[in-house]
């Protein structure tokens, strides 16, 4: 299982969400510590690192760390 490390930004961003888009995304994160490989896309080339989560309000810039099981949130954009 992985943990979250949130880069200072996108946790304001998380933070300053509607109640129900950031529950949305603390859910699909929390099912990406499972299997991050299974709930995110690749972010532009696939290198197997850097991920992209995507909910219906919000999108997620992630890097995974597989030798540490860290995955880090680098950015957050809410759609509104």
């Amino acid at each position: 299982m992985y943990r979250l490390k949130y880069d200072p930004a996108a946790e304001a961003v998380h933070e300053a969400m509607p109640p129900a888009a950031s529950e949305a995304l603390t859910l699909a994160l929390a099912d990406a510590c499972h299997d991050p490989f299974a709930v995110t896309e690749p972010w532009g080339v696939d290198d197997g690192i850097t991920r992209m989560l995507i909910t219906p309000q919000a999108f997620a810039v992630l890097m995974v760390g597989k030798q540490e099981d860290v995955i880090t949130i680098f950015q957050i954009t809410y759609l509104g």
